[in-house]
């Protein structure tokens, strides 16, 4: 670190206080960082960023009221770089991520140090990813890995990913209206869609597949 640059401003974007928590103990022991602010939603976000006009920003792609990827694109409207801190492993979700203009994607799962690591990367004004999920995007772009299910996925908006996860993962339509904040009916509406984009005849079809495509990824 050039002992003359100011420490990095990071804003924290997470539903759960405890991985807010963690993630700012790991930041501010650092002494070119540190946490500016936190938020617990998509709404408090875009407030944050506008008040607070932090340096980076870690989004966590699970959010009430919007998709992380959604602010992922408004944070980046703004000039505001961000780092995707996900549970999602799967290749898929950074590699939407990345399209929707993050600079890097941390799974959870291996936070800790990889947090720091990553910030700094981007204010190098680099790309952050994984070994794995680099390894396992560029084999995805090279045609190495070879999923029906996954091409036909592909077609589906963000939204709609994230609706199939939770399916997938055995919530309700009531328990997914919940942790994404929207209706019922709406996610009456996103099931509806992805049967038909995935030519699916039946909610139980739509189950079967969902939960098959969630456990494959978790291996």
């Amino acid at each position: 670190m050039n002992p003359s640059m100011p420490a990095w401003r990071v804003l924290i974007v997470d539903d759960h206080p405890i991985v807010r928590t963690g993630l700012a103990a790991l930041i501010d022991a650092e002494a070119d960082m540190t946490v500016c602010g936190q938020a617990e939603d998509f709404d408090g976000a875009l407030a944050a960023m506008a008040e607070l006009r932090p340096d980076v920003a870690l989004v966590d792609l699970s959010l009430r009221g919007a998709s992380g990827l959604e602010l992922v694109k408004e944070a980046g409207r703004h000039g505001i770089p961000t780092i995707v801190v996900s549970m999602h492993e799967a290749p898929t979700w950074a590699q939407r991520s990345l399209a929707a203009g993050a600079r890097g994607y941390v799974q959870k799962s291996e936070a800790g140090r990889t947090v720091v690591n990553a910030i700094r990367r981007v204010r190098a004004r680099r790309i952050y990813l994984g070994d794995a999920m680099a390894q396992a995007l560029l084999e995805r772009r090279h045609g190495h890995h070879h999923d029906e299910a996954g091409v036909h996925v592909e077609a589906l908006s963000d939204r709609e990913i994230e609706v199939l996860t939770r399916i997938g993962n055995g919530l309700t339509t009531q328990q997914i209206a919940a942790e994404l904040a929207i209706s019922v009916k709406t996610v009456q509406t996103f099931r509806e869609r992805i049967k038909r984009k995935l030519d699916l005849g039946s909610a139980a079809e739509l189950s079967s597949m969902a939960t098959r495509w969630v456990l494959e990824r978790a291996d």
